[in-house]
């Protein structure tokens, strides 16, 4: 992940929030090297760590049970990234 935040601005992950809800689980961790946007919907909790998030987007994931978290706050806690999906 590292590697991907080293990268130009212009080159960062955009990740949609419909793409978060396809391909995790209720209760699943993400990190995103990147922003994530509000584009689509969430129907489980999922708990998301990122760079940035719209305004939208932090919204919807609070609405569906999940939480939001900056990258540093998800190390902190999970500092191995033991069973944290990465997207983007």
């Amino acid at each position: 992940m590292a590697e991907r935040l080293e990268r130009p601005r212009r080159s960062r992950a955009e990740v949609n929030l419909s793409q978060i809800n396809r391909y995790t689980e209720n209760g699943s961790t993400v990190a995103v090297p990147g922003k994530v946007l509000a584009a689509g919907r969430l129907d489980h909790p999922v708990r998301v760590a990122a760079l940035t998030f719209s305004a939208a987007a932090k919204r919807k994931i609070i609405a569906a049970g999940g939480s939001v978290l900056t990258l540093q706050q998800l190390l902190e806690e999970n500092p191995t990234g033991k069973e944290v999906k990465l997207m983007g």
